[in-house]
C-alpha cells in the first residue's frame, strides 16, 4: 500500500509497514543479557558485548522513534492512533508508577515489619544487642553511617523540579497559544533544572560515599536508600533526554498547537517523575 493511502482521515487507523526494529531491539537485549552476566562474572569478553548491546539499543531507538517522527510528520496519524498513543502512554506510565511502589513497599515492610521484628523478644536470643530503630544497616553489618540530611541537598533537589514542572507548563501553555519562541524557552529552561538536579544528585551520592559511610553495602537503609534514588535519577535523565528530543522537534517547527503529543506525552512523564521526586523526600529524607 502506498503512503497515499494511509493519508490521516476520518475512520481511518494507519497501519504501518512491517518493521525490523522490534527484531533489531530484541537483538540489543540479547547482547545486554549476555553482556551483564558476563560483566558480573568478571569475563574479559563482556564489556565488548555490553557496549555493542547498548550500540544496538540506541541505533534501534534512533531508527524506530525516526520513523515515528516522520509518519506523523507525512500526517499519516489520525485521531483514532492518537487515541492509541495515549492510551499506550497512560498504560506506560501506571508500569512506571507500579514499579516505584514495589520500591516503596519494599521500605515500608523493611521499616515497620521486618526492623522491628528482628528486635522483639522472640529473636533477642540471636541479636541481643539490636536496637531495631532507623535508620540500621540491620543486625548483620556493623558499619556506622550517617543518613542524608533533607535541608541540604535533597530540599534543593525538590525545589528545582517543582520548578521545573512549573516551567513545563508554561511552555506546553506557550504552544498552545502558538508561541513558539516561549514554548523554546521555558522548555529549554524544564531541562537545564533537569541537568542541575542530576548533577546534585551525583555530588550527594560523592558526599554520601566520601563523608558520610552512606554505600550501597550500608545494609538495608544503603539498598533503599540507593535503589529508590538511584532509579529516579534514571527516570530524571530518561525525562530529560525525551524532553531534549521534544525541543530540538519544538525548534524544527514539527508541532502545532493542535497536534503536539509528543510533547504532551513527554510532560507527563516529567509530571509523573515529579510526583514520584516528592514522594521519595517525605519517605526517604524527612521519616
Amino acid at each position: 500500500m502506498g503512503a497515499s493511502s494511509h493519508a490521516s482521515t476520518a475512520g481511518k487507523y494507519y497501519v504501518p509497514e512491517p518493521s525490523k526494529w522490534p527484531l533489531v531491539g530484541s537483538f540489543s537485549l540479547l547482547l545486554l543479557a549476555f553482556g551483564a552476566v558476563g560483566t558480573m562474572n568478571k569475563l574479559g569478553w563482556a564489556w565488548w558485548v555490553l557496549g555493542a548491546g547498548f550500540a544496538v539499543l540506541l541505533y534501534m531507538l534512533f531508527g524506530w522513534f525516526g520513523d515515528v517522527i516522520k509518519e506523523s510528520e507525512g500526517r499519516l496519524y489520525g485521531k483514532n492512533v492518537d487515541t492509541s498513543f495515549r492510551w499506550s502512554m497512560s498504560w506506560f506510565i501506571f508500569s512506571e508508577v507500579m514499579f516505584f511502589a514495589a520500591f516503596f513497599g519494599a521500605l515500608g515492610f523493611a521499616r515497620m515489619h521486618s526492623v522491628p521484628d528482628l528486635s522483639s523478644i522472640d529473636s533477642k536470643l540471636l541479636w541481643p544487642n539490636f536496637a531495631g530503630s532507623w535508620p540500621t544497616t540491620g543486625p548483620y553489618i556493623d558499619s556506622p553511617f550517617t543518613p542524608m540530611g533533607a535541608w541540604g541537598i535533597p530540599a534543593i533537589n525538590t525545589l528545582l523540579l517543582l520548578l521545573s514542572g512549573v516551567w513545563l507548563t508554561l511552555s506546553h501553555h506557550a504552544l498552545i497559544a502558538n508561541n513558539r519562541s516561549k514554548a523554546i524557552f521555558w522548555l529549554a529552561i524544564t531541562i537545564l533544572f533537569g541537568v542541575v538536579f542530576l548533577a546534585l544528585q551525583v555530588y550527594e551520592y560523592i558526599h554520601a560515599y566520601r563523608d558520610l559511610n552512606l554505600k550501597l553495602t550500608s545494609g538495608i537503609f544503603g539498598s533503599t536508600f540507593f535503589m529508590l534514588t538511584g532509579f529516579h535519577g534514571f527516570h530524571v535523565t530518561v525525562g530529560a533526554i525525551m524532553l531534549a528530543v521534544v525541543l530540538v522537534r519544538l525548534m524544527r517547527g514539527h508541532f502545532t498547537a493542535q497536534n503536539h503529543f509528543a510533547f504532551e506525552a513527554a510532560a507527563w512523564y516529567w509530571h509523573f517523575v515529579d510526583v514520584v521526586w516528592l514522594g521519595l523526600f517525605v519517605v526517604v529524607y524527612l521519616l
